[in-house]
């Protein structure tokens, strides 16, 4: 008898790698094959070597919505799953048309504050998320950080030590503007959520090295108040799917603070994959309708540390 085929599709899934051998492998645990197709801007992109490669339109094209919903239905696509920032409000249109698609993602408007960081702090401050101090240009208190409104990867970011710098900033009024917190340690809890909106499992993770804004040796570790304020987090925002939520721990105050949410898979949830945690599992699961339930007997103490490995392209 042979497996049902599962295709997913993943929306800027170029160097995600690893995360598609992972959704292979659960394939293999739950009895289906699972085959990939990634929507890229280019062919030569490493998630090549793992998957069937659709050279498309820019997140920004006007006609990028229609262009994936053909690529999905000439593909037989039975997941749609974005791994970039640009990707999540895109897939959440998606889904109005193609409504036989799994597309784990929350709400349209939800998904478009996530990605303004001055939209999303305010959207925490009255949800009673605890984040760093916000201020306008007005009321900042220095030393101070800046961070793009709109932008990722930590790319933009200025630290001011005094309102003479801050002020001579171009363009202000396209950044948020929050207290500098000198001594930190940084970790992300990976989660999902089902569609039904039970939290199924909730993992966080030290931020040992990071390079480009993504973890490049990172752990899993066991920490009651961040899986209680993630579960704050969704609860809060109704999220649904794979979600991705940085905390910061304020090392002089001993403080949790709220820094951001991506309703999507990051990339550094191999490590959660590996410490158990069956994200994938339950995305296919879902997709095929098969019952999930919450798991919490992820390991302690797993450390995954990146290197680099090249694909190579002749032209």
């Amino acid at each position: 008898m042979s497996k049902k085929k599962i295709v997913v599709m993943m929306l800027g899934g170029a160097r995600r790698v690893s995360v598609a051998e992972q959704l292979r492998n659960s394939g293999t645990r739950i009895g289906c094959d699972v085959e990939l197709v990634s929507y890229e801007l280019t062919q030569q992109v490493p998630i090549s070597i793992v998957s069937q490669v659709v050279v498309g339109l820019k997140w920004t094209d006007p006609d990028v919505i229609d262009d994936i919903v053909r690529v999905a239905i000439e593909n037989e696509v039975s997941i749609i799953l974005p791994f970039v920032d640009g990707a999540i409000e895109i897939a959440s249109r998606c889904r109005e048309k193609l409504p036989d698609v799994f597309i784990p993602v929350g709400d349209f408007e939800t998904s478009r504050k996530m990605f303004d960081k001055i939209e999303a702090a305010a959207a925490f401050r009255k949800a009673g998320l605890p984040i760093p101090s916000t201020y306008t240009a007005v009321n900042a208190e220095v030393p101070a950080i800046a961070k793009p409104r709109k932008g990722s990867s930590s790319r933009g970011i200025f630290i001011f030590h005094n309102m003479d710098e801050l002020m001579h900033l171009e363009n202000l009024e396209n950044y948020l503007i929050q207290e500098y917190i000198p001594h930190f340690d940084e970790y992300t809890v990976d989660c999902y959520v089902s569609v039904s909106g039970e939290i199924l499992v909730t993992v966080p993770r030290l931020r040992i090295e990071v390079q480009g804004g993504e973890a490049t040796r990172t752990e899993t570790v066991r920490n009651a108040t961040l899986e209680r304020m993630s579960r704050d987090v969704i609860e809060a925002f109704s999220l649904r799917g794979p979600v991705t939520i940085q905390f910061l721990h304020d090392l002089d105050r001993d403080r949790y603070l709220l820094l951001e949410v991506n309703p999507r898979l990051g990339s550094g949830v191999v490590c959660s994959i590996h410490a158990g945690a069956p994200i994938t599992d339950y995305i296919l699961q879902e997709a095929l309708g098969i019952p999930v339930k919450r798991y919490d007997d992820w390991a302690d103490r797993t450390l995954m540390a990146r290197y680099q490995k090249e694909v190579i392209f002749h032209n």
